[in-house]
């Protein structure tokens, strides 16, 4: 088994091989898969990181494997205008729920009660077979550190009236 034990968004070296994912499995930190040419792959990744489509996962013997978004059962909701799509952006925002999001259409998994609620507003539904590359959101990591610490931290905040 080829051991994954780190990733990039990008590579310009060679790939040796690609593995096929759906966003369940780009979801999980630890996960073993089969290459398209048939490799048993075995990734071990921090928790918390989103593999996208076109990342490079690297193994511990050097082997570069490109990370292929597979495509799934999604709903692809269109606006005829802005303002539509950005009332449906902040309701669907509202309820946390992965979306990705193009030039007047946002994407989802299938969702009967969601898919309701954006017809609603006027967008026009199609269920149908796509990759599905949500965005991360505003306090997700965008796969890669800061360098920051969650630990206690001691200054100065000024003085406050109270």
């Amino acid at each position: 088994m080829f051991r994954v034990i780190s990733r990039s968004d990008h590579h310009h070296g060679e790939i040796d091989d690609a593995i096929v994912l759906p966003y369940e499995m780009r979801q999980r930190g630890r996960f073993r898969v089969s290459s398209k040419t048939g490799l048993d792959v075995g990734v071990f990744l921090p928790r918390g990181d989103v593999l996208k489509n076109g990342d490079c996962l690297f193994t511990e013997c050097g082997k570069v494997f490109r990370v292929e978004a597979q495509e799934e059962e999604v709903v692809t909701a269109e606006a005829k205008d802005w303002l539509t799509f950005a009332k449906a952006c902040y309701h669907m925002g509202n309820r946390h729920v992965p979306m990705e999001i193009g030039e007047r259409w946002l994407r989802f998994q299938p969702d009967h009660v969601l898919q309701e609620m954006v017809e609603l507003f006027g967008l026009e539904c199609q269920q149908h077979q796509a990759m599905f590359n949500p965005e991360s959101g505003a306090y997700h990591g965008g796969g890669h550190s800061h360098g920051h610490s969650h630990d206690e931290h001691h200054h100065s905040h000024g003085e406050h009236s109270h």
